[in-house]
């Protein structure tokens, strides 16, 4: 199979539909996810996990319980496994995700998003 780059904006081109994750890659038993995100998504933790956020367009601002931290383009933060945040996008923006395969996006398996590939 030949080597082939992954264009995040060619991925993110193929879909159009708000806080649903897609996987682009697979890393070491992690999913790499686009996702398009606007509004506000659900409070929620995740008991096992860290969460890594890296916006590639746009500003999010995730919210947390200690207080918010507001992300523009090249901008990452990880919000420590167990603590209660919440994602926020006032406009559209784009995000990267890296998570472990199979960790549900609302940390609750009944109530997440079913993630595919692209």
């Amino acid at each position: 199979m030949k080597p082939e780059a992954i264009n995040l904006a060619d991925k993110l081109s193929q879909f159009s539909e708000h806080w649903s994750p897609k996987i682009v890659s697979q890393f070491n038993g992690n999913d790499i996810m686009v996702v398009k995100v606007q509004g506000e998504f659900v409070w929620h933790d995740h008991h096992d996990t860290d969460d890594f956020f890296l916006v590639l367009d746009g500003q999010v601002r995730i919210e947390t319980e200690d207080g918010n931290v507001t992300l523009g383009p090249g901008d990452l933060y990880v919000v420590p496994k167990g603590k209660k945040h919440r994602p926020v996008a006032d406009r559209e923006a784009h995000i990267l995700l890296i998570e472990p395969r199979g960790t549900p996006n609302r940390g609750d398996a009944t109530t997440a998003v079913i993630k595919e590939a692209i």
